[in-house]
């Protein structure tokens, strides 16, 4: 049995949220619940994994309804210009918020999965390859990074695409989104390529009991190793407080996150369990 380090089992902290137009300059980057951002930059509006419903599941399963709500009800974005997909598991591709978005909707993901977008009727999926490239938009490079997990939609598809993170670069300056991994080698990798990475999004939640889940889902301890090796100067927690995926108690992540911290010496507002709706600035160095 795993050790328990903290009972307290609150979901993620909501603050309030008010969409706004992309910043003149840099970047600001939106947590809108578990591993959903909104980001903005060089006059674009993306959204990586959103996921708006009430249940990560292909049906109404109380043990994954949501806990935390979002940040912001999804017809109040912005105009969304596209949207970035780690991977097929329900809680990073809701198909209901894709479909709000529209069939026209720019999607990219992992290789693999644009047949079945397709069959579903989107008309503009791109896949990427790990360490492949693409211009997104006029000024920013969009790549996928690798990681460990898996994907499947139900029990006859398990790995049949691919999952990955997802590195923007523009105005110079490097978002990294770390999509769901176990911890590996990749991320040294990662911190070798791109590094150093201006601002990471990367995940501390889900990894109970951990004789299941280590092999696709970091503590928090290994999220810190993870920071530290992919070469970020800052980063916020996700993955974490807004569904009930394991046996953590809620508010373990970032009571553990907060520990690991203080153990290595890195000053707590680096990496940062921040709340749902807060938003980040991020300006070149």
């Amino acid at each position: 049995m795993d050790k328990i380090f903290t009972t307290v089992d609150d979901p993620a902290p909501v603050m309030p949220f008010s969409p706004q137009a992309p910043p003149a300059e840099g970047w600001r980057v939106t947590w809108l619940g578990h591993a959903s951002f909104l980001v903005q930059g060089l006059g674009r509006n993306l959204l990586i994994d959103p996921v708006f419903s009430d249940y990560c599941a292909p049906f109404r399963m109380e043990r994954f309804r949501r806990v935390s709500p979002p940040a912001c009800r999804l017809e109040e974005l912005p105009a969304i210009d596209a949207v970035l997909l780690t991977h097929s598991h329900y809680d990073h591709l809701d198909l209901s918020t894709l479909l709000t978005l529209g069939k026209e909707m720019p999607l990219v993901i992992a290789e693999g999965h644009a047949a079945w977008l397709g069959r579903k009727g989107f008309r503009n999926v791109k896949e990427l390859t790990w360490f492949g490239q693409m211009e997104l938009f006029p000024g920013i490079q969009l790549s996928a990074t690798p990681a460990q997990h898996f994907t499947a939609r139900t029990p006859f598809d398990r790995n049949r695409g691919h999952w990955c993170g997802w590195l923007l670069e523009g105005a110079g300056v490097k978002l990294w989104h770390a999509g769901d991994s176990g911890y590996c080698p990749a991320f040294r990798e990662i911190g070798e390529r791109f590094g150093p990475i201006d601002f990471g999004m990367i995940p501390i939640g889900a990894y109970s009991p951990r004789w299941f889940m280590q092999p696709i889902h970091m503590n928090p301890e290994e999220s810190l190793q993870a920071f530290i090796e992919s070469r970020c100067r800052r980063a916020v927690a996700m993955h974490w407080g807004t569904f009930r995926l394991t046996d953590e108690p809620m508010g373990e992540p970032p009571y553990r996150l907060k520990a690991a911290l203080e153990k290595e010496g890195i000053p707590g507002e680096r990496f940062i369990a921040g709340a749902v709706g807060q938003s980040w600035e991020i300006q070149r160095p």
